[in-house]
């Protein structure tokens, strides 16, 4: 018996030229809990002793394998897109906008090998991801790898360790993102039901912003003016504008429905720099997910979503027969920034329906209605609230505590550039930073310097709180006009293995307040509690019983948020605001999590085909 039930579990052991898979050891435990007879004595021995073996031999490789391994080929290449009257070459994977998407389960490995078929460089960042011991293969260009250059490969591999849920890939090199991404859903293990009714269908809706113009001129505009950037052309759902735009009449996403099912909603916001509205006309919305993480089922007739959130929402066809539109809509609540001002249908269509239907319109929330946003952010709340029986485990002592105000600055002109103009505030050039440090991109990979010890390309004094201390949403720090200008370096943040890490977000006002939406690389972080003016300690709200577990935060414009995690990830992790504009002008710094002890704490050496800067 005992033979029968080794060979039919080894298959999915991992037994392969990248060593055993860590779970050797769950099978060790879970042998010792379950069986007390000799049966169980003799396996828990003959695990023991293969533990032993592949320890001492020292081909126990500290990569997690997943019980399934799924391969994908990405094939970054050019192609030629129709929309708004005009033909455009955009980059793509596989020629496809939104890129394929990535299915698997929850602890399933997943091999993607990226094939770069462009003149442009190219790195492959996994959103949501934790990436738990494969920091190598996080993807943002310069702080886990040098970019994958025109003609060459790279494999990402990597596994969705008790994961599941919507999350999505997208390009993290200059502004490629805004073609470059696509879907990644991940499912239960097999057997494993979702908490909620399940639907007869799932349909993914990928939200986005299309501009005419090549994107990489469109940056290079941007970062050569020093002004800000002008609106996309157009919102899309799933690539389609929708009837309102010129030449998009029949550029619509449609889903049919039959009257009486239930629908489930995967929405994506992959949006470059917009953060979003999104409702369905006369239906409600169940949010059931949060940033590919179960939360408390709540009505609502509209979703915002920052770019790098995402929502799973039951939908019940519920209404007349007909046609619906399910809108999207910008949210700006920052003053004097150009954006387009107009909103993208997609249509909801019942079985059924008479063509003749005009289709009935939804009612979505003002541009600016930051009071709307703050009500339905508060609604979001974790499935399962804070016990020892809970999945969840939020840090109740803080071993280390961050202050960390966001925010946009001005430079002064430097007339001795001869690539840049002045066209920033009070002619100056726009900048953006954290706690007044504007990051600045190394030459290498911030992970390889730190792995091999490379000097000279980072420095381990980022502060834990900023300079000053003083009324940081309605003035600068010495007025404004006065002290506008960031320091500008390439510094990083050093936790401790295990660490409890607190970090307060506090917007500021020294450019003008804007909501931020910051994304976390390697972790996910419980979100304790947002709101708005300055934070104080005597008077934030925190929810420390059921806060939902995000991997990006909308900081509140002219407010605050406090976020918790545990730093048990080693390596180098961005943190960035998911604006990309945000992101160029300098809006992001890096964790480094130091090795904890033995294999299992400890960074692995980089894959063999790691790209070259």
């Amino acid at each position: 018996m005992l033979a029968v039930v080794f060979f039919s579990t080894a298959p999915n052991m991992g037994f392969d030229d990248q060593g055993v898979r860590i779970n050797l050891v769950l099978r060790l435990v879970l042998c010792m809990d379950m069986f007390k007879n000799k049966m169980g004595k003799g396996c828990c021995r003959f695990f023991l002793f293969l533990l032993f073996f592949f320890i001492n031999g020292g081909v126990l490789k500290a990569w997690p394998k997943g019980s399934v391994t799924r391969y994908y080929d990405f094939k970054v290449q050019t192609a030629s897109i129709t929309k708004l009257c005009k033909t455009s070459t955009v980059v793509t994977v596989n020629r496809m906008y939104p890129g394929p998407t990535i299915y698997a389960r929850e602890d399933d490995r997943v091999v993607v090998k990226v094939t770069n078929l462009t003149p442009y460089n190219i790195s492959i960042h996994w959103h949501g991801v934790r990436q738990r011991l494969t920091c190598w293969f996080d993807g943002p260009a310069y702080i886990t790898q040098c970019p994958i250059q025109a003609g060459q490969s790279f494999k990402y591999r990597f596994t969705f360790l008790n994961q599941r849920g919507t999350l999505f890939w997208h390009a993290h090199i200059s502004w490629l993102r805004a073609t470059v991404h696509g879907p990644l859903i991940i499912y239960p293990k097999q057997g494993v039901s979702y908490p909620f009714e399940p639907p007869v269908e799932e349909h993914v809706i990928v939200l986005g912003e299309y501009w005419l113009r090549d994107i990489q001129d469109l940056e290079r505009q941007v970062k050569e003016s020093g002004g800000g950037p002008p609106g996309s052309d157009a919102y899309i759902l799933n690539g389609h504008p929708g009837p309102l735009h010129n030449c998009s009449r029949d550029d619509v996403y449609t889903i049919n429905v039959t009257q009486g099912k239930k629908y489930l909603l995967r929405i994506i916001n992959a949006a470059l720099n917009m953060e979003h509205f999104f409702g369905v006309a006369q239906h409600t919305m169940t949010v059931v997910e949060a940033d590919g993480e179960y939360t408390k089922p709540f009505d609502t007739s509209f979703l915002m979503l920052t770019p790098g959130q995402t929502y799973n929402v039951l939908i019940k066809a519920d209404q007349p027969i007909g046609k619906y539109y399910m809108a999207l809509s910008p949210y700006m609540p920052a003053k004097s920034v150009p954006f387009l001002n107009k909103t993208s249908y997609a249509i909801l269509d019942y079985v059924k329906h008479t063509k003749s239907m005009i289709p009935h319109e939804p009612i979505l929330p003002n541009v600016n209605d930051t009071e709307s946003v703050q009500a339905f952010a508060d609604q979001v709340k974790n499935l399962y609230p804070n016990q020892h029986w809970s999945p969840i485990d939020v840090p109740l002592k803080i071993d280390k505590s961050l202050f960390f105000t966001i925010g946009l600055n001005v430079l002064s002109c430097n007339s001795s550039d001869p690539d840049r103009s002045c066209q920033g505030p009070n002619g100056g050039i726009f900048a953006a930073s954290v706690n007044n440090i504007s990051f600045r991109r190394p030459m290498v990979s911030l992970l390889n310097a730190y792995y091999n010890n490379l000097e000279g390309y980072f420095s381990t004094n980022f502060p834990d709180k900023p300079e000053k201390m003083y009324d940081f949403v309605n003035e600068a720090p010495n007025n404004i006009g006065v002290d506008t200008q960031p320091a500008i370096g390439t510094q990083v943040s050093v936790l401790e293995y295990g660490w409890a890490v607190q970090v307060i977000f506090q917007d500021t006002g020294t450019v003008g307040t804007e909501n931020h939406p910051i994304h976390l690389h390697g972790f996910s972080f419980y979100l304790l509690g947002t709101g708005l003016g300055n934070f104080n300690s005597a008077t934030a709200i925190l929810n420390f019983y059921d806060p939902p577990y995000r991997n990006t935060v909308g900081v509140p414009v002219g407010g605050w948020a406090v976020i918790r995690f545990r730093a048990d990830n080693p390596g180098v992790w961005f943190m960035h605001c998911h604006l990309d504009v945000h992101t160029t002008w300098g809006l992001s710094m890096a964790f480094l999590v130091k090795n904890g002890k033995g294999k299992m704490q400890t960074l692995p050496s980089p894959p063999p085909d790691l790209p070259l800067c």
